[in-house]
């Protein structure tokens, strides 16, 4: 099988860093995958640094915390092989699914750890938010997707590295390399998995970061796709005003022009808008 350079970011989890580690040189030796295992630490101020020297891995480490996303193209830009596997370090992801994962790059782009098994531990309120935001990435992608941001994934290289410039440096890089790959119509498959407890204390700040996933689904697909942004907005103006339009010429019995007529044109400036972004982005040399 090709060779697989694992990415692993961390960020203060001496309680699970250990563990995962030895976990991915077992499953990877069992099945003789050869790889390189890269644990990007990401200005941890626990031991967790000196539990990763323990082991015969590359340690990568930022001065101060730069977030998820930087570690993990910290580790993409020092990534030998063509082939790059993700993990978190919290050992909430099961990693004897590396060698399925694996086995389906080649006639896929990526292939991704979907959290969708009856195993998978997550709250209702998570559950939630995340089918609010995969139903909303559903309509702006045109495909469906079984878990936006999942952090177990294996991808290839070179297609992801066409995007480096715009994946975030936070904990919505799994979502934007998601968006943009199937925004591209890369092939993107998804294998059902288990998901554990996180061993530590979680990073996520659930309010902030729902809102940050929110803003950057609509922020990436207008990117790649943004007549799928525009046009619903230039519609539901139009309909207002002809509405209003209507109910003043039967009701009111007289008409409502100066809103009618703003109303309107807005809805045709944002058209335009949209159909401008749009030749733009068809003209843009592909990243």
């Amino acid at each position: 099988m090709t060779a697989v350079s694992i990415v692993i970011p961390a960020y203060n989890e001496e309680e699970a860093i250990g563990s995962v580690i030895d976990q991915i040189i077992n499953v990877m030796e069992k099945a003789d995958i050869p790889c390189e295992i890269i644990v990007v630490d990401d200005g941890s101020t626990d031991n967790t640094v000196q539990i990763i020297q323990e082991r015969a891995v590359q340690l990568i480490r930022h001065p101060f915390n730069r977030g998820y996303g930087a570690a993990l193209k910290t580790g993409m830009r020092k990534a030998k092989h063509d082939i790059i596997a993700i993990i978190d370090a919290d050992g909430t992801y099961p990693v004897e699914y590396f060698p399925k994962l694996m086995s389906g790059i080649g006639e896929w782009d990526m292939v991704v750890g979907a959290r969708v098994g009856k195993d998978a531990e997550t709250s209702l309120l998570r559950r939630l938010v995340k089918w609010f935001m995969t139903q909303m990435a559903n309509y702006l992608v045109g495909v469906p997707i079984p878990d936006l941001n999942s952090g177990l994934r294996v991808f290839k290289k070179d297609i992801a590295m066409r995007f480096y410039n715009i994946l975030p440096s936070g904990f919505s890089f799994t979502v934007t390399i998601t968006l943009a790959l199937l925004s591209n119509d890369y092939l993107v498959q998804y294998v059902p998995i288990s998901y554990h407890k996180r061993v530590g204390n979680s990073k996520i700040r659930p309010i902030r970061d729902t809102l940050g996933f929110l803003q950057l689904i609509i922020r990436t697909v207008m990117y790649f796709a943004p007549l799928k942004i525009f046009l619903p907005v230039s519609l539901t103006l139009f309909l207002f005003g002809a509405i209003v339009f209507l109910y003043s010429v039967l009701v009111l019995h007289k008409v409502m022009d100066v809103t009618v007529v703003v109303t309107i044109l807005a809805s045709i400036q944002i058209a335009v808008i949209g159909l401008l972004a749009d030749l733009m982005d068809k003209r843009s040399p592909n990243l």
